[in-house]
């Protein structure tokens, strides 16, 4: 009766999280369109997203279709199947078009936004080396399985290792594509143009993430549940992590502050004049 009851917490887990994390993806653009502005924004963060999810996109579709990645995870982790449930495939297939959305808008002609340029305009070196070095990372994988491919997955080079690696470009992506966010809120000492309300939503979703693998594991009476699927652990962790960032901008350093850029020539619909402040 206990397992069942966990089996329902843990969907109904995955579910809410699969939601929050989803609409988190809304707010940013949807205040983008309602200011016909990408300002306080930078490129980086939809840029280097999209990739990230294409490889996340990749190993939830193979965890949990391919016969043959599932027969190499059973040989690695004492016959178990993958903690990776439905809700991870939709969440990672929603993610790539909502952040492809995203980063179109950065494109004015096409949403009819004003043009803009400076920092953030475009990619920086950095995200652009980012994105390069994760494909060429996964390139080198795949070849290193093509020469020594052996026949224990368990022991050796496999199929599986490959999705390892898309799924690990994903966690990378996350660890550094919120950063140039940071930096810029620092730089203008506020945090307008940068959705608080998505922040909101990724917080709930990476706790619920955290729970969800962690009665998943148990419900499996083992720790390989979450060892075999560490980037669903450290997605949740990153995440919250950096959602902290962002809250004590918002909330703490830089509360109803508009910066120096917003103020010459952009009004921002969702503060009030008396919100409108900059030391």
């Amino acid at each position: 009766m206990a397992f069942s009851f966990l089996e329902v917490v843990s969907e109904l887990c995955g579910w809410v999280y699969t939601i929050c994390w989803s609409l988190s993806f809304y707010p940013q653009p949807l205040l983008n369109f309602r200011r016909k502005s990408t300002t306080g924004t930078t490129i980086d963060f939809p840029a280097i997203n999209v990739l990230g999810f294409v490889g996340y996109f990749i190993s939830n579709a193979a965890f949990l279709y391919s016969p043959l990645i599932r027969k190499e995870y059973a040989s690695r982790n004492h016959g178990l199947t993958p903690t990776v449930q439905f809700n991870d495939f939709a969440f990672a297939a929603h993610a790539i078009v909502l952040s492809a959305i995203t980063l179109s808008q950065f494109l004015p002609s096409l949403w009819g936004f004003e043009e803009r340029g400076g920092p953030g305009a475009r990619p920086s070196r950095f995200i652009m080396s980012i994105f390069v070095g994760s494909i060429l990372g996964v390139l080198i994988v795949i070849l290193i399985v093509i020469v020594r491919n052996d026949p224990d997955p368990a022991t050796g080079w496999a199929w599986i290792d490959v999705i390892y690696a898309f799924s690990y470009v994903k966690l990378f992506i996350t660890l550094v594509k919120y950063m140039p966010q940071v930096l810029t809120n620092y730089r203008n000492r506020s945090t307008q143009g940068w959705s608080i309300g998505q922040i909101l939503l990724d917080v709930v979703g990476g706790i619920l993430s955290i729970i969800q693998l962690g009665i998943d594991s148990y419900l499996q009476g083992d720790r390989s549940g979450i060892t075999g699927n560490p980037v669903k652990l450290m997605l949740g962790n990153i995440s919250i992590l950096f959602d902290i960032i962002f809250m004590t901008q918002h909330y703490c350093l830089y509360p109803g502050y508009k910066s120096k850029e917003l103020l010459d020539g952009e009004d921002d619909p969702l503060l009030g004049d008396r919100e409108r402040r900059i030391d």
